[in-house]
């Protein structure tokens, strides 16, 4: 028996490999002996693979160590007691950058609040000019006064008024602050003088002329230094309105001798004549002769 299959080795290899054919299960794979040496060397290379196959991007580089191409100081571990020195421009820098470097550099902030408050509470003259400083202090400027002239071609109208106030402050209004009734003193005046040329004697055509024009500026600018009105006024703006007779008679009344204590403080002339847009057909122009 031994002699025909070869001894009891081969005998017993011969049956566990009908066996496994019945079962019909895969041969148990060969057993490899690896030299200690070049399992080292194989798993040193495998890691990566291994490493990377459980471990995200952003894990990985953090876990990897980090390059500083462009450092220039030295790196220094948390539990050194080391004072960093400090940094200096490197020597092989161009010239232009550290040119560069000193002219952008900010200006000092300010140390306290203190500092900040009396910045902000200076005089607003310092850092803006006068035109801003008007507009910034808007509300405590004095609103000025204004001379309508409405010139038209059979008359001329002038019509002093000043800002509204309450009558008990207007001295021409007659209205004191203690004798009149709070009804009275909480009216608002604004109207001072009110003249046309009918008022000082010219009558029908007469009051469209240039001369009646010119004396009724002159009567107004009278009135307005004879009720003292002058001392209230700190600024004056002039209207025109209109293109009669009366629109160069008024201005030449104000620059002559008659206007030369009101001239000093008209601010502004402006004109409100009004232009037709549209609006109805006009009549037919009047046929003479």
């Amino acid at each position: 028996m031994a002699a025909t299959f070869g001894g009891p080795q081969r005998i017993l290899a011969f049956l566990l490999e009908a066996r496994q054919r019945q079962q019909r299960v895969p041969p148990t794979p060969p057993l490899y002996i690896i030299n200690p040496a070049t399992a080292f060397t194989m798993a040193t290379l495998k890691t990566p693979r291994a490493f990377s196959s459980f471990v995200c991007q952003s894990c990985r580089l953090r876990l990897l160590p980090q390059h500083r191409t462009f450092a220039s100081s030295p790196l220094l571990r948390a539990e050194d007691n080391a004072t960093p020195p400090p940094s200096t421009p490197a020597s092989n820098a161009p010239s232009g950058l550290g040119a560069l470097g000193n002219n952008m550099a900010l200006p000092p902030r300010p140390k306290s609040q203190s500092a900040i408050r009396n910045a902000l509470d200076g005089d607003m003259n310092s850092f803006i000019n006068s035109a801003m400083a008007e507009n910034y202090n808007a509300h405590t400027n004095v609103k000025p006064h204004r001379m309508h002239v409405y010139a038209t071609k059979h008359n001329t109208h002038i019509t002093f008024v000043q800002p509204p106030r309450p009558a008990s402050q207007t001295v021409s209004s007659g209205i004191s602050g203690t004798s009149s009734k709070a009804s009275d003193q909480s009216k608002v005046v604004d109207v001072l003088l009110s003249f046309s040329a009918g008022n000082i004697g010219f009558r029908k055509a007469g009051r469209g002329s240039y001369d009646a024009a010119y004396q009724l500026a002159a009567f107004v600018l009278k009135q307005i230094q004879e009720r003292g009105l002058l001392r209230d006024i700190q600024q004056l703006e002039v209207v025109l309105r209109g293109f009669g007779a009366g629109r160069e008679a008024v201005t030449k009344a104000i620059l002559g001798s008659e206007g030369r204590h009101l001239r000093g403080k008209i601010t502004a002339v402006m004109d409100a004549t009004r232009l037709k847009l549209g609006g109805p057909r006009a009549p037919k122009p009047r046929r003479l002769g």
